[in-house]
């Protein structure tokens, strides 16, 4: 069970690769960096909308290339593949917009509930500066260093029975998440608390996971850089 491994701590990193800057034409060289990263598991979605075919054909790819999991981050119910191994069942709980914080999710209830992979219901928190996610998502984005609302909204999930928390500061972001913020919220919770955006270097990477963040998610690096994307990695698992 995915969730278990990151609950657990056998999964400490996952790569998210968006679907509209990778294809199965071009994958494998970067599949080849994860692997030899030591990247636990790839993350497939992105900020905006993204087609069916175009998901499904590079889930498969990657499925060919690599023994590890692979999780459906998605945009959209549009977003799909039933040959991932999981998928981030997320609720934006701080966008201004209904459709992100339940109606997609009632949009793809019934594929889901009939899909054969695992589930994993996470309550999807944006900061700032929040980057095109904020944006296409309308999130009321928190501060990176506002403690008492990301703890409002964190115990809310808690609450209401989330698998997991997922902290963003966007993909792109020029800046984390205060790790105080990621201490105070994952000291707080009962549950996973999965960080990501603007995690660029391994010192970043470590404070994150000293703060308490069960796994933490880069991007672009694993395209750009993969040699920072190896030492992130191994900070993240000394």
């Amino acid at each position: 069970m995915i969730l278990e491994n990151i609950k657990y701590g056998r999964i400490r990193h996952l790569t998210l690769l968006d679907p509209e800057k990778n294809g199965p034409k071009n994958i494998e060289k970067v599949i080849d960096f994860i692997d030899r990263s030591g990247s636990d598991a790839i993350m497939v979605g992105g900020s905006t909308g993204t087609g069916t075919k175009s998901v499904d054909d590079l889930v498969g790819a990657i499925k060919g290339l690599t023994k590890k999991p692979v999780i459906l981050f998605p945009s959209s119910p549009e977003a799909f593949s039933p040959r991932a191994d999981a998928i981030f069942y997320l609720s934006l709980l701080n966008s201004s917009s209904l459709r992100y914080v339940m109606g997609f999710q009632v949009q793809s209830a019934r594929l889901l509930k009939s899909a054969r992979m695992e589930v994993i219901s996470v309550a999807y928190l944006v900061f700032e500066p929040g980057m095109t996610v904020g944006k296409v998502g309308g999130a009321k984005l928190i501060g990176r260093e506002d403690v008492s609302t990301a703890l409002d909204y964190a115990t809310a999930a808690e609450l209401i029975g989330f698998h997991a928390i997922y902290l963003e500061a966007g993909s792109g972001a020029p800046q984390s998440i205060d790790p105080a913020v990621v201490k105070a919220v994952c000291e707080d919770m009962t549950i996973p608390v999965i960080v990501g955006g603007g995690i660029r270097d391994p010192v970043t990477a470590k404070k994150m996971l000293d703060a308490g963040a069960a796994a933490i998610v880069t991007g672009t690096i694993a395209e750009n850089d993969p040699e920072i994307l190896g030492k992130i990695v191994s900070a993240i698992k000394a």
